[in-house]
């Protein structure tokens, strides 16, 4: 399937793996490449370096488009902003924060710019900044959201913006790719469910707790110190939620969740590390191999889209 989206990523298929922190590492994101989607390694925090090491060790497992999700709210990000030139990475999505102070020289590496909005006001934005795409991110994705639906928001923004607009939250199979499509998206990115592939560095118990889990398993916190997140109910998030209710500082609330999301990720701890989902948790069923993923959603698609 081919859109301004494949055509601006060099992919072949429409289908961006979302840049989450601790998860989108070199071998998801590669094999995510290998598969024909855009894979992304999520900045994050980390140090500068080991964003850099992590490109390098992509490179070795693809010789396929990826890029580089930079959160901007991370201190380093100057630092990473510059590594992706001198790493030849050729596309980058940015969360947390306005990357117009970067566009530029990206832009005259030949870097291609997406960022994440939640609002139709930051997709224009954006789009006069300099961007060549957004990911139009709804409320039901995992992590870090907005507030808006994804079913709500993505045809708004694409009627705001002439730049090709990428859909995200709440997409896990053809189904949900096929709606995109029709809300007015030329591609997709998807988290949640790359982070069950089996190529994932997940931990297995993380992996498990998503597999089990039911429509109705995800809170969000944060929403009252404006900082909400998407997660997996568990001890953490009732703690955290108390506080909330009790008018703790964000100081505090910060303390509870200090490496939480690592905790999970990498040393399983689904009681009080942050198990971070979208909504579409539920409808995960098993572990696949990012090509069994991305094959599945397209061939679900193309069904549902007549092959157009």
């Amino acid at each position: 399937m081919k859109t301004r989206v494949t055509e601006l990523l060099g992919t072949e298929v429409p289908i961006i793996q979302g840049g989450m922190a601790w998860v989108a590492e070199y071998h998801l994101a590669a094999a995510v490449a290998n598969a024909g989607g855009l894979g992304l390694i999520g900045a994050a925090s980390a140090p500068p370096e080991i964003v850099r090491e992590q490109i390098r060790e992509a490179k070795k497992l693809t010789d396929k488009p990826f890029g580089v999700n930079i959160m901007l709210m991370n201190p380093n990000s100057e630092e990473v902003a510059k590594i992706v030139i001198e790493e030849g990475i050729k596309v980058v999505t940015t969360g947390a924060g306005n990357p117009g102070k970067f566009i530029d020289a990206w832009k005259n590496a030949g870097v291609k710019v997406i960022p994440v909005v939640a609002s139709v006001a930051m997709a224009k934005m954006m789009e006069r900044a300099g961007a060549d795409a957004v990911v139009a991110e709804g409320t039901e994705a995992g992590g870090h959201i907005g507030d808006i639906t994804t079913m709500a928001l993505v045809p708004q923004v694409v009627d705001a913006v002439s730049i090709p607009v990428i859909a995200a939250g709440g997409i896990a199979d053809g189904r949900g790719f096929a709606a995109a499509m029709m809300l007015g998206a030329e591609g997709v990115q998807i988290g949640t469910r790359f982070v069950v592939a089996k190529e994932s560095i997940v931990h297995e118990s993380y992996k498990e707790r998503l597999i089990k889990s039911k429509d109705i398993d995800s809170a969000v916190t944060g929403r009252k110190n404006g900082h909400p997140v998407r997660q997996i109910r568990n001890q953490l998030t009732r703690e955290y939620l108390k506080l909330e209710e009790e008018g703790a500082s964000l100081e505090e609330m910060e303390k509870l969740t200090l490496g939480s999301l690592r905790r999970a990720v990498i040393d399983g701890d689904i009681k009080t590390g942050t198990v971070m989902a979208g909504q579409i948790a539920g409808m995960i069923k098993q572990q696949n191999t990012c090509k069994e993923i991305i094959d599945d959603i397209m061939s679900g698609a193309e069904k549902l889209l007549g092959n157009r």
